[in-house]
């Protein structure tokens, strides 16, 4: 192979043979708009055109780039990617050198993705005041819901409404200091500056951003040191006004050895809950993922994944993934209809099928909840303080079970589809004007979500 010493040359080789190996999203995304400087002895030095695709390409595709840099210049050489800003997230600085002890090797914080933005996030009923108050967010960080909490299961959109945040906020300041993290990655890296005496540092580095978004803040619980810097980290920022976000699987009331004055910093602002995505949502899900893939997906086909996937966002998206690999490995030959969906979902199916909510286990909760007897739910009784329970359950479980109206109906004693549509519009009525109601559904639902998880 020819040596190649012109960097434009060599970037233009090294990104046609990208081009072959990623995806066709991935690369338009991320290797497009990178181009190259200079070759500095065996090094060739790239720009970035943000320090968010800085972090994602060297995160991501850093051993890939550095295998093709190597093949097209003929020769062992490297690279070095930097975006042309002064100012540095938190989650590009390299991870801390691990020393001897377990306990202070820290795990590089995790990239922002480039495709969870708003523009791609559906919204439901579930997840619709989470979405409304990210987005109010990312328009006036520090002033709108400072801070905003997050709350809900795994797995249905918490860290995408983060990460859109952030890309919200880079495309109005590219200069922002931002950083995403876990709290686990905060932990570590403040463990690291003790056994480093770099403190200072550390504190300096988190205390002088924009916006701090930490995910998964329910594992600080039980550590005293670390939760009192947290607590002296969110008071710099709020006090500068400075956005905090953070995202838990529960509410912060509920999240045992968390210390009080924590609990009430994390409510000062707006708390949101994220709950599983119900049937129409589910199905909107599916029909935007496989739009942005190029998938003709059926309406029937959408219907029968989204009755079958009921539990997150990620299992969804994880479906349609393995049917745009069986359809790309021979299209031609390729049939998609229910029996291959089947066999190619066959593990996400029965691991769903496993956690599935039933309406006797919705009717039986929204019972207790309202101290009626399961009895009421199927009977012909209709006094007000047996007809809305029984109608919050038919509203629940058009959003957690999959099942069709017409078979809700028949759990009901026998209604028709016609009374579960009524319920279900009557419950969301009242869920707008009557925040008790809200917050009583609200509630239920959550806890129905968590049983299954």
């Amino acid at each position: 192979m020819t040596t190649l010493s012109n960097p434009s040359t060599l970037w233009e080789s090294v990104r046609n043979e990208i081009r072959a190996v990623v995806s066709q999203n991935d690369f338009d995304s991320w290797f497009s708009n990178i181009s190259a400087t200079e070759i500095n002895g065996d090094v060739l030095v790239l720009e970035a055109p943000s320090v968010l695709a800085e972090a994602w390409v060297n995160n991501n595709f850093g051993d890939l780039l550095r295998h093709q840099v190597t093949l097209a210049a003929g020769r062992t050489m490297s690279y070095r990617l930097m975006a042309p800003t002064v100012s540095r997230e938190v989650s590009d600085a390299p991870a801390p050198t691990p020393t001897r002890s377990r306990a202070s090797t820290a795990t590089k914080p995790p990239a922002i993705k480039a495709n969870n933005n708003f523009d791609n996030f559906i919204v439901g009923t579930e997840n619709e005041m989470a979405h409304g108050a990210s987005l109010a967010v990312a328009k006036e960080p520090g002033y709108n819901y400072n801070p905003l909490f997050i709350y809900g299961p795994t797995g249905l959109g918490k860290t995408h409404l983060m990460h859109a945040i952030a890309h919200s906020l880079f495309a109005r300041n590219p200069a922002a200091r931002i950083a995403y993290v876990t709290s686990e990655t905060f932990t570590n890296e403040f463990i690291q500056g003790l056994q480093t005496n770099s403190v200072a540092q550390f504190r300096r580095r988190y205390r002088e951003l924009d916006l701090l978004l930490i995910d998964d803040i329910q594992f600080l619980a039980g550590k005293e040191s670390t939760q009192e810097e947290f607590f002296h980290t969110f008071n710099e920022l709020h006090n500068s006004h400075k956005q905090v976000v953070l995202t838990s699987d529960r509410p912060a009331s509920e999240i045992a050895k968390l210390q009080e004055r924590l609990v009430s910093r994390f409510q000062w602002g707006m708390v949101a809950s994220i709950s599983a995505p119900g049937l129409e949502t589910r199905i909107a899900i599916l029909r935007r993922k496989a739009q942005d893939r190029g998938i003709d997906l059926p309406s029937e086909l959408a219907e029968f994944i989204g009755s079958r996937i009921a539990r997150n966002v990620r299992n969804l998206e994880g479906a349609i993934t393995r049917i745009e690999g069986y359809m790309r490995m021979s299209p031609a030959k390729r049939v998609l209809d229910i029996p291959a969906v089947e066999r190619l979902l066959h593990d996400i199916l029965v691991e769903e099928a496993s956690h599935t909510l039933t309406v006797e286990i919705i009717q039986r909760c929204v019972a207790e909840h309202y101290r009626i007897q399961l009895s009421d739910m199927t009977s012909k009784r209709r006094m007000q303080n047996i007809a809305f329970p029984r109608q919050v359950a038919m509203y629940l479980s058009t959003q957690l079970t999959g099942l069709s109206l017409v078979a809700i109906g028949q759990a009901y004693g026998g209604r028709d589809h016609g009374t579960v549509i009524h319920a279900r519009k009557t419950v969301g009525n009242q869920m707008e004007v009557d925040t008790n109601v809200r917050r009583s559904v609200e509630f239920l639902k959550t806890q129905l979500s968590a049983n299954r998880s």
